[in-house]
């Protein structure tokens, strides 16, 4: 019965729903910001009370049994760049660096240090499967001199990925938002530091990292939705501020940020997952939201994220150059100061940078 169902379902292919950019605009704009700091927590569960998530199965449903987005073979095709030998450049590269591994994981080596963000070296993120390899293996990363740190932004698959977890060194220190700190304990790790939005923590001698809000949700198979919270990460020392974004929605919570943080070098934001608009606008930001991100953080360089991967929305992996591309000169953005890296690329960061104004 439940088959039949499903099949009668499934031969009802709905039309596009419309989506009313500005009125979402409007709402994002009237969100009171002294809200960011209310408490996010009720009946064991998280959310975001600036603005509360109203999406549920029934939508998902509907996106499933919607008509597609056409793109064209060309924009079906496109991939970005994957450079090998990251490990011998990374051994030859002297000072700081940001390399990118592919979808949020990146490698940020930062005075000795290594850092790394959502690793996901697995061939799926629960279903989707990867469509380009990683710019460098778990074994490789493992293998690199000095302290290893990770940052989790939230438990989605493909962000939170349970065996490269569980195949990291067992000294490697994790940061997470609250409520995971028991399923690293499971996959092995000892040192891990769980916190809240807006709480800062001590990483050394020169060294801060803060959890800091984003608009977004959580789940997995083992979990209920939103029994663990969901962040975005600040990487402070006293030469260098990365802000890694994880994955969220457009929300005034970037100007909160950019405000209290002033100097942020480089925003890592996601882009991807954002078609259709009308069903991953609050948790997801287009091209040009990612850009709006940018500008409120007040960062002098825009790294995105996220794309290149896994396929999460109705979009093309490789979209994001393009349509950010495109939302830069409709925005008048400096096209260079948005970095669009290959998968296996490794960006140096100089001690002494050009200033940007905002």
């Amino acid at each position: 019965m439940i088959i039949a169902l499903v099949l009668l379902l499934a031969s009802c292919i709905l039309p596009i729903r419309t989506f009313d950019e500005r009125k979402w605009r409007a709402q994002v704009e009237s969100a009171d910001p002294a809200l960011l700091y209310a408490s996010h927590l009720k009946d064991g569960r998280y959310f975001n009370p600036w603005m509360p998530m109203n999406k549920g199965f029934s939508d998902f449903l509907r996106w499933q049994l919607s008509e597609k987005t056409p793109y064209s073979p060309v924009e079906e095709k496109e991939v970005p760049p994957v450079i090998s030998d990251l490990p011998d450049r990374i051994r030859t590269t002297p000072g700081d660096f940001i390399a990118w591994i592919g979808h949020s994981s990146f490698v940020i080596r930062i005075d000795g240090a290594y850092w790394i963000t959502d690793p996901i070296f697995s061939e799926r993120a629960l279903l989707p499967k990867r469509k380009t390899p990683p710019g460098l293996s778990l074994d490789a990363f493992t293998a690199l001199p000095g302290k290893k740190n990770v940052m989790i932004s939230h438990s989605h698959y493909d962000h939170l990925d349970s065996e490269s977890i569980r195949r990291l060194p067992p000294e490697t220190r994790v940061y997470v938002p609250m409520g995971l700190k028991a399923m690293m304990h499971d996959l092995g790790k000892e040192d891990v530091v769980e916190m809240d939005w807006w709480q800062a923590v001590s990483c050394g001698e020169r060294c801060q990292v803060v959890c800091l809000p984003a608009q977004h949700w959580s789940r997995r198979i083992t979990q209920n939705t939103d029994t663990t919270l969901w962040a975005s990460f600040l990487l402070v020392t006293p030469d260098r501020k990365i802000y890694y974004g994880g994955d969220s929605g457009y929300f005034i919570g970037y100007r909160e940020i950019g405000r209290r943080y002033p100097g942020i070098d480089y925003a890592l934001l996601p882009v991807t997952a954002y078609d259709p608009r009308w069903f991953m606008h609050y948790a997801h930001m287009d091209a040009r939201e990612a850009l709006d991100a940018f500008r409120d953080l007040g960062a002098r360089y825009f790294i995105p994220t996220q794309w290149g991967t896994f396929r999460l929305g109705d979009e093309p992996i490789g979209q994001a150059p393009s349509a950010l591309s495109k939302a830069a000169q409709s925005t008048n953005t400096d096209p260079a100061r948005i970095m669009v890296m290959g998968i296996g690329q490794l960006l140096p960061i100089e001690i002494q940078e050009p200033k940007f104004k905002k």
